[in-house]
């Protein structure tokens, strides 16, 4: 029975994953993400259902179109696999219940930013502001916390980070944020709670620091380097949501030592 629940929870992981790939290449164009069938970005060759099968395509075809024999890219097994991965992660922290549902979808939506942000240096606001609204309607079920701690999270991070995204446009005249990033913490706020949110936040901005500092560093760029700040709230938010409880008491146990 558990490996039949493991089986099933890493499938449905990889057919998300897949979906999420197609959400990443199409949402910052504009293009449709439902009804066009899969085609290849370079020729338009459309995919046949056989050829489309998560990771193991990819595999099957040595990371090239059949067609037109262009790479693809090594995003698409990666979102893939992390995807079913996260899928089983969620249902092995929190069984099989509706939070791990809904655990899943969050990490679903940090891996689709997390992506766009990278290559666009985008946050869409049909996931941030959308996943905003579907969480608020979950924090009505959520067993850790309830909707007043949610919105005061998510609403307080958020006017947070719009203080800072203003005051720094006003004394730079440059944006050292992206108003994504208001909206992204709103995400984040509304399904981890203000604890978690305080690692996530943590995290994505002590990451966000050693990969700046090493890329100025390595790359010899100048303190101006423009890096999204999305991935960076991502991969904070993703380690929270397991690990950020453990993270702060840690933390807080250095803090108190004498």
């Amino acid at each position: 029975m558990e490996e039949a629940l493991t089986a099933g929870t890493i499938g449905l992981g990889l057919i998300v994953g897949s979906f999420l790939n197609v959400v990443i290449h199409r949402l910052p164009l504009k293009q449709d993400i439902v009804f066009r069938p899969s085609h290849c970005p370079r020729c338009q060759t459309a995919i046949p259902f056989y050829l489309n099968v998560p990771l193991l395509s990819y595999l099957v075809l040595l990371g090239r179109c059949r067609s037109c024999r262009a790479p693809i890219s090594p995003r698409y097994p990666l979102v893939e696999g992390l995807t079913a991965f996260s899928f089983w992660l969620a249902v092995d922290v929190y069984g099989l219940s509706l939070h791990a549902g809904a655990a899943a979808v969050f990490l679903s939506l940090l891996i689709a930013l997390a992506a766009i942000d990278l290559q666009h240096m985008i946050l869409p606001d049909e996931l941030t502001l959308g996943g905003s609204a579907l969480f608020f309607i979950y924090s009505f079920f959520h067993p850790e916390i309830g909707p007043l701690q949610a919105v005061l999270s998510g609403a307080g991070a958020a006017l947070f980070f719009a203080a800072l995204f203003y005051a720094y446009l006003k004394l730079r005249q440059t944006e050292g944020l992206g108003f994504g990033d208001v909206k992204m913490v709103l995400l984040l706020g509304l399904f981890l709670g203000a604890r978690r949110l305080t690692a996530a936040i943590f995290l994505a901005s002590f990451s966000g620091l050693i990969v700046g500092l090493a890329i100025i560093v390595l790359k010899r760029k100048n303190l101006k380097l423009a890096l999204p700040f999305g991935p960076f709230l991502a991969l904070g938010a993703y380690a929270a949501l397991f690990w950020g409880d453990g993270l702060l008491d840690w933390i807080g146990a250095l803090w108190g030592r004498p």
